[in-house]
Formats: C-alpha cells, sequence, structure tokens
C-alpha cells in the first residue's frame, strides 16, 4: 500500500474515531506523556503490509474491532464460576459482581454437562464437583436468587444438553418478570468441539446440529441480542493442539455453523452476529497475540467472501478469553499467578471483548474465596494500572507480530484446505474450494470435512501428536516449565483448597426428590411425548422443551427423552 493510500485509511479512521463514544478517561502515561489513540507508518510512508493490517474498526478487522479500541469500552470482566449447589453458587457470583465483575460465567458439574440427574447412578461422587449442580427449573431460581437476568450478561458453558438449561434460564427469567426478547448473553452449545475434544456429548452429530439449528432460528426470531453459539476453542487447545490447530478447528467450526444457519434459510447478515467464540490465552506471549489478530482477519474474509456477509456485524469476531487452565502446576502454585497475569495481557494486546482469569489453586480444586478475587484482582490491575488501554492494537505493525500473525494464517489456511480434502473438496485456496462448493451440497463443504474428521479419528490424531511433541520436548529439555521441569526447589507450603461436600450431593438429590413429589405429573409427561412428538418430526424443539422446564421436568427427563428417539453417539476407536 502505498502513502498515498495510507493518508486516505489514516483520515477515514480519523473521521470515524471522531464520531464513536469513549470513555472519560485520563489517556496519558504513568508520566503524563500524551499517547494518540493508534498507531502506523510514519506520516509520507508507504507499507506492504497494511493491506493486511489496516486500521482499528475496518475490514478486515486485524487491529480490532471498534476504531476506539479500548478506549470506547474495555474488556468485559467475566469470571467463570459455579461448584456445589445453586446457593453456594450464588453467593460467590454476587460476591464477584460486588468486586468489579461485569458479567456472569455459569460452570455446571460432570451430570449436567453430560444431561443426567444428580441422582442417577451414573451421577454419584460427581454432584457439584467441577460447577453448580442443576437438575431443573427451580435450580435456575435458586442459582439467579437476587440477580436481574435483564440486567446482567450470562454465559452458560455447556453444550450437549445446552438447549434444555438455555430452557430452564428462560423460565427462571420469566419468572423474574423479564422480558425475554431483552436477555442478553451466550450459549456455548459448540457440538463440534466436543467430538473433536472435550468428549461431552449426547446424540450422534445430525440431531445435535438440528437442535443447534433450532436455537438459531428461536433466538434470532425472539431474543435477538442473546448469542446461541459460543465456538469453542478453549477445550481444543487444553486438550494439547497448537496455536494454529486450536484457530483452524475452531474457525472451521464457525464456518460450519455459518453453513447450518444458511440451511435453515436465515439471513447471513442476521445470524452471524449471534455468533461469539471463546479462545484459550496460552503461556506464548506472542504467538497468542498474534493468534487472536489472525483469527479476527480469517474470519471477516470468509464470512465476506465465501458466505456473503455484506454487514460489518456479520464480520466481527467477537471472541472471550480463558488463560490456560493446561498452563497452571500444581507444584509452586503461586507462579501460576504470574503464568495468569501474562496470559491475560496476551488477551488483551490482542483486543478480546471479554476475559476470565484462572485462579492460582484450579490446578488442584475449584478456587477459594481468596484465589477467585487475586484472579479478578489481575484483571484490574491490568485494565486500570498498566496503560494497556490507552492505544488501539499497540504491537501492531511490529515486525515480528505482523510476521507471526501472517505465519498463523497461513498454517490456519492450510488446515482449512486439509478438512475441505477430508469432505471431497481439493483446491489451492481454501476459500475459493468452499465457496465453489457451497451449492453443490446438502450441508456446507466445511461441515463436511468436519463431520468426516470426526468420524474417522483426523482431529484426534492432529491433537494428539501435537500434544506428544510438545510432552517429548518436556522431556528432552527444549521446553521448560517452572517448578516441575526446572527449579524444582521451594519453600511453599500447601494450599488449603476448596472442598465439596458430600452433603450438597445429599441435599441436591433430597431437593430433587421434593420437586418431582409437588410437581404436576401428568403435565410433565405430557410435555415430554410432546418433546418426543416434535423429535420425530421437524418442528423447532425450543417451545416444547421450553414447555417442559416450565412445568419442572428435570434434564435428565428431556435428554432422556432424545436419547430414546435419537440414540447415543459412540466415538469410533482409533488404531
Amino acid at each position: 500500500m502505498d502513502a498515498e493510500e495510507i493518508a486516505e485509511g489514516r483520515e477515514r479512521w480519523a473521521k470515524r474515531y471522531a464520531t464513536a463514544a469513549k470513555r472519560d478517561a485520563d489517556f496519558t502515561t504513568l508520566s503524563g506523556l500524551e499517547v494518540e489513540p493508534v498507531y502506523g507508518p510514519p506520516e509520507g510512508a508507504g507499507d506492504p503490509r497494511m493491506d493486511r493490517i489496516g486500521w482499528p474498526g475496518e475490514f478486515p478487522y486485524t487491529r480490532g474491532l471498534y476504531p476506539t479500541g479500548y478506549r470506547g469500552r474495555q474488556w468485559t470482566i467475566r469470571q467463570f464460576s459455579g461448584f456445589g449447589n445453586a446457593e453456594q453458587t450464588n453467593a460467590r457470583y454476587k460476591m464477584l459482581l460486588g468486586a468489579g465483575g461485569g458479567g456472569l460465567s455459569v460452570a455446571f458439574d460432570m451430570p449436567t454437562l453430560m444431561g443426567r440427574d444428580s441422582d442417577e447412578p451414573a451421577s454419584l461422587g460427581e454432584v457439584g464437583h467441577c460447577g453448580v449442580a442443576i437438575d431443573s427449573a427451580a435450580d435456575m431460581d435458586r442459582l439467579f436468587d437476587g440477580i436481574d437476568l435483564g440486567a446482567v450478561t450470562t454465559s452458560m458453558t455447556i453444550s450437549g444438553p445446552a438447549i434444555p438449561i438455555f430452557c430452564m434460564y428462560l423460565a427462571a427469567a420469566e419468572r423474574q418478570g423479564v422480558d425475554l426478547s431483552t436477555l442478553d448473553g451466550t450459549l456455548q452449545t459448540d457440538i463440534h468441539k466436543e467430538y473433536i475434544a472435550q468428549k461431552e456429548w449426547l446424540f450422534p452429530p445430525e440431531p445435535h446440529l438440528r437442535l443447534i439449528g433450532d436455537l438459531m432460528a428461536y433466538c434470532a426470531e425472539n431474543i435477538p441480542r442473546y448469542k446461541p453459539l459460543s465456538v469453542s476453542g478453549y477445550h481444543i487447545r487444553e486438550a494439547g493442539s497448537t496455536a494454529a490447530q486450536e484457530l483452524a478447528f475452531t474457525l472451521a467450526d464457525g464456518f460450519s455453523y455459518v453453513e447450518l444457519g444458511r440451511s435453515r434459510g436465515l439471513d447471513v447478515d442476521v445470524f452471524a452476529p449471534g455468533l461469539s467464540f471463546f479462545f484459550d490465552a496460552h503461556i506464548d506471549f506472542f504467538e497468542e497475540i498474534a493468534k487472536f489478530r489472525a483469527a479476527r482477519r480469517i474470519w471477516a474474509k470468509w464470512l465476506r467472501d465465501v458466505y456473503g456477509a455484506k454487514t460489518e456485524r456479520a464480520q466481527w469476531l467477537r471472541f472471550h478469553t480463558q488463560t490456560a487452565g493446561v498452563s497452571l502446576t500444581a507444584q509452586q502454585p503461586y507462579n501460576n499467578v504470574v503464568r495468569t497475569a501474562v496470559e491475560a495481557l496476551a488477551a488483551v494486546m490482542g483486543g478480546t471483548n471479554s476475559l476470565h482469569t484462572n485462579a492460582l489453586d484450579e490446578t488442584l480444586a475449584l478456587p477459594t474465596d481468596q484465589a477467585a478475587e487475586i484472579a479478578l484482582r489481575t484483571q484490574a490491575v491490568l485494565r486500570d494500572e498498566t496503560g494497556v488501554t490507552n492505544v488501539a492494537d499497540p504491537l501492531g505493525g511490529s515486525w515480528y507480530v505482523e510476521a507471526l500473525t501472517d505465519k498463523i494464517e497461513a498454517e490456519a489456511e492450510d488446515l482449512f484446505l486439509q478438512i475441505l480434502a477430508l469432505g471431497g473438496e481439493t483446491g489451492e485456496d481454501p476459500a475459493a474450494v468452499a465457496r465453489d462448493a457451497a451449492g453443490r451440497h446438502e450441508i456446507g463443504p466445511v461441515t463436511s470435512g468436519i463431520l468426516r474428521g470426526i468420524e474417522d479419528g483426523w482431529f484426534n490424531a492432529q491433537i494428539a501428536e501435537a500434544a506428544f511433541t510438545y510432552q517429548r520436548q518436556l522431556e528432552d529439555g527444549t521446553k521448560h516449565i517452572v517448578g516441575v521441569t526446572e527449579l524444582t526447589n521451594t519453600v511453599t507450603a500447601d494450599l488449603e483448597i476448596l472442598r465439596v461436600s458430600g452433603e450438597v450431593e445429599q441435599g441436591q438429590n433430597a431437593l430433587l426428590a421434593e420437586r418431582r413429589a409437588a410437581r404436576d405429573g401428568a403435565a410433565v409427561e405430557r410435555a415430554l411425548a410432546d418433546i418426543v412428538t416434535a423429535a420425530k418430526g421437524s418442528a423447532n424443539l425450543i417451545e416444547p422443551i421450553l414447555a417442559a422446564a416450565r412445568v419442572e421436568a428435570t434434564l435428565g427427563e428431556i435428554c432422556g427423552a432424545l436419547r430414546e428417539e435419537w440414540g447415543e453417539y459412540r466415538e469410533n476407536a482409533a488404531i
């Protein structure tokens, strides 16, 4: 890009910046030096990279979605939390909100994640241990007691039984008197990453995709601010993938959901803004920043050039970030505070829209109140003391960061080609291949490749190889983990950790029995029968599942009815 084009771009950005809302804050350094809201090539200079780098708020959004960067709106502090029963988690939520949290992020226990009730035999010993136990809409009432669901954004990290859980959330909001059309938040719902990495599915892929399509259509029509899908790379990275694999597999999953929405006749400019993303912020500082910048650029190009999105909001990749749980160590756990701070800073420098910072003790147990507060304060220090919110994309133009961004983008594009090839599409330009193939598939070309990759174990093999390579590097001394592979002597005593009492499970099961005895059993049976009838046909399943939630059908009952109709998925063994 020559000097004249760069000057035109700078002027265009300046006009948008001048009219955008900005925070009333002091945008100077600690010593009082004035800083510009954005930096670019020197006046009168050209730069061939500028077509890929651009300006904040302009396609391809490498430098961020907004011309103001964090001068306009800072990232949302959204701490992921849930443990024990609904009352215990409710108290933690109120503590987090009172301590500066800007939104809620619900962690569910393993029975809930698997669509099972707390009193099922398979739930024994797991109730409340890795998140909060939710059996019916009454638990949602308790979970959000005293918290106005119409005034707070709520993220829920659950995929397999996401739709019944969402309907219980809607029922709780109705009981609060909230207009459902005003609800704002995010539901994870990303079933592809369950087959690829986390392994918490219920049904075969096709029924899950049907449910997701139903949810996308329902939210687009009835709850326009709510984001029905948070496409998750976090679990892919935690399973052992590289940064490029996390990026490519996650964006490919996102492309698949775009194809799903289009197959439902939905307008991409209407439903695509309801898609959000969830990434891991790992310990390699510059690689993570480059990953986030490349993610925005790739998504914008594909949404515009392959899927025909015309509006800015449909081309935007908005994402939440969580610092890397897999980077935390049980040995010398206070080192984890440093790791989390570095990872959080990478997320911020990469332009995250919301952020969760892990607690120092999360490799051992759910965080204590003190550890959760330290994690929360880590974000406050970054936001309020470091000056990183003063300038949009402060590393933009760095020779290293731009080269790394380009390299990660190129690796991701190569992986897209491999995914398309799994679905029978070949070529040199993955975006062109996907675009040309779109009209020849009942399901989209990326979706075809993903489903084949899941069935053949291709994704599992890719991640396993990456994890093995890293483990070998740790063992031969090429890579290091402080306190584990080096500097292992310590004066740190064992931590006191949060323990979930067995009384939680006993109390939850007793409460569940009371609810079953008190509810209208006939109404529940009718509601479950209506779900099965809808599942046998083609009707949207959200309304019948919501009706079941309203009469206190349990999660296990709703998912059980669908399991009987659709069966359970069994992963093919990889040899």
